[in-house]
């Protein structure tokens, strides 16, 4: 999921709390570091060595004990199984993961089904997302935690998402670098379901470039093919094995789901530079998961045919609806929530090209606002919406804080001060729209509310 969406989330301060009383340690074991230092070095020296006894790494007690430490803090319901990580802790954590290894060890382990549940996606349309059990999951997170600085090593520095070190602000940036410096034609493209459409074999294929080991390859193979569990509208669960026969797709959700993606989609942006496409067209690929901009200097209806002919050629299907070219600064194209195009310079109102928070980002969150101070909380006590809102706010602040973003954040802030004083007021059935019982100074400093138009003054880079 892009940061945007990450940071619309927050997380309840029992959750926290109750991380910290059982001990969830999210710092890499020293053990668990130098291992994946060490392939990392490997991977990158050795552009062309095969791994051949990854298996044993798997099921070591401190990958599979921190692997189960990154499950915990991600949260996340129960799969098919129905067991929680609460189940797991009362009847003993550490017998748990004994119980798991040893049937890694014995080469018994079998992934189970995959829960599928439907989350609204911003045009109304709904996203599938899959959910493993807690043991698969954590049998998928040792498996990154092992492979996954080898593959790292191959991504291509275009690759921006679900990488250390790399964000989707840093794609953001690159855009606008790209833009700035002249390439001011963007092919702003679009894959139909992208992870449901990755291909097995050739997805196999791209993972065998780099491991030989047969363990390793057998057991993706049987996390892209296990079944998925969904229930109807009279709660009646059905399975299907559409992966399977199909041979496509990897579920979303799943913690190996990440990385697979970023390795199949490596075959286009590596394609895209060997084959000369970037060089010819100067046309220069920034990606994030599936989504991906080319940025040219007036060629990107040839780019966008070749793009095209590439997408078929390794089974993925380009969207005819949402791929088009925008030619800036007369258009702006939106990117990871940020709408890139010409912007006025605050003091002069000199043109520039920008980046700023997008209409819909901002929309967004206005709508996960509305949902903290709806009639469903009037119950709450005004200091735990107060904090929840704060949250909500920071976290969105946190990833929308590139550009002028003084605009958005006073029109986010005239509706949090709204909605909450309304809330106030049903609270307390008090008619009127509060103004005066409850102004915006009383919402500030009394109840504590954040102030979104002063963050900007923590963000250098930001123009408020």
């Amino acid at each position: 999921m892009p940061a945007e969406g990450r940071g619309l989330s927050s997380r309840p301060a029992h959750d926290v709390a109750r991380d910290r009383e059982i001990g969830v340690s999210l710092r890499t074991p020293p053990t668990v570091q130098k291992l994946q230092t060490a392939l990392h070095a490997k991977a990158k020296g050795e552009p062309a060595f095969r791994f051949y006894a990854l298996y044993d790494k798997v099921y070591r007690g401190d990958i599979l004990a921190h692997a189960y430490a990154l499950c915990r803090a991600n949260r996340g319901a129960a799969g098919v199984d129905g067991q929680t990580f609460a189940d797991i802790e009362s009847a003993g954590r550490e017998r748990w993961l004994a119980a798991l290894a040893r049937e890694l060890k014995e080469k018994a382990y079998r992934p189970g089904a995959v829960k599928r549940v439907w989350i609204p996606k911003p045009n109304g349309k709904l996203r599938p997302l899959g959910i493993p059990t807690i043991r698969d999951r954590v049998v998928q997170q040792a498996r990154l935690l092992v492979v996954g600085p080898i593959i790292e090593a191959d991504l291509q520095p275009e690759q921006f998402a679900y990488r250390p070190d790399r964000s989707a602000l840093d794609a953001v940036r690159a855009v606008h670098r790209l833009v700035s410096g002249g390439h001011t034609e963007v092919l702003d493209a679009d894959l139909s379901g992208y992870f449901d459409s990755i291909p097995h074999c050739p997805l196999i294929k791209c993972l065998a470039r780099r491991i030989s080991d047969g363990a390793v390859l057998r057991l993706v193979k049987r996390w892209l093919e296990a079944p998925v569990e969904e229930s109807d509208e009279r709660g009646r669960s059905r399975r299907t094995t559409r992966n399977r026969d199909t041979r496509r797709g990897t579920p979303q959700g799943a913690p190996l789901s990440p990385l697979l993606a970023n390795l199949y989609m490596r075959r286009f942006v590596l394609g895209w530079k060997t084959l000369g496409h970037e060089r010819r067209f100067d046309a220069h690929i920034v990606n994030y998961a599936d989504d991906f901009v080319l940025c040219c200097r007036g060629t990107a209806s040839d780019a966008d045919r070749v793009m095209r002919r590439m997408m078929w050629s390794i089974g993925l299907t380009v969207n005819e609806e949402k791929t088009c070219i925008r030619r800036l600064p007369d258009e702006t194209v939106d990117f990871l929530g940020y709408t890139i195009g010409r912007c006025y310079a605050a003091r002069t109102g000199r043109p520039y090209l920008g980046s700023r928070p997008s209409k819909p980002s901002v929309q967004r969150v206005c709508r996960c606002v509305s949902d903290l101070t709806g009639q469903h909380t009037l119950w709450r006590d005004v200091r735990d919406v107060v904090d929840d809102l704060n949250r909500l706010l920071r976290g969105w602040a946190n990833y929308f804080c590139l550009g002028p973003v003084g605009r958005a954040y006073r029109a986010v802030d005239a509706h949090v001060t709204t909605r909450l004083r309304r809330w106030l007021c049903s609270k307390h059935k008090q008619t009127g729209r509060g103004t005066a019982r409850y102004p915006n100074e009383r919402l500030y400093e009394t109840y504590g509310l954040t102030r979104l138009p002063m963050l900007p003054r923590s963000f250098p880079w930001a123009k408020a």
